[in-house]
């Protein structure tokens, strides 16, 4: 397994044009990310969700919970 990096913002992003420098990961990864947040906003936008941070709290709270059982289920 390796570490998660976060993004320190695009304006410290610096790139070889295949990766972040700053960061370390590549642009493939970066732009998934990009467009699985753009989809959970996308999402609260659509639905018109006042409660943002209920929404967020709830998203990582089942994220969290998602990606423990997955390992769990491939020990």
């Amino acid at each position: 397994m390796t570490k998660f990096p976060p993004c320190q913002g695009k304006t410290a992003c610096r790139d070889d044009g295949v990766k972040c420098l700053t960061c370390g990961r590549d642009f493939q990864e970066i732009e998934k990310l990009r467009s699985l947040m753009d989809g959970l906003a996308t999402l609260a936008m659509e639905y018109e969700y006042e409660n943002v941070d209920e929404y967020s709290a709830y998203v990582a709270r089942k994220l969290g919970k998602t990606i423990a059982y997955r390992r769990e289920k491939t020990t």
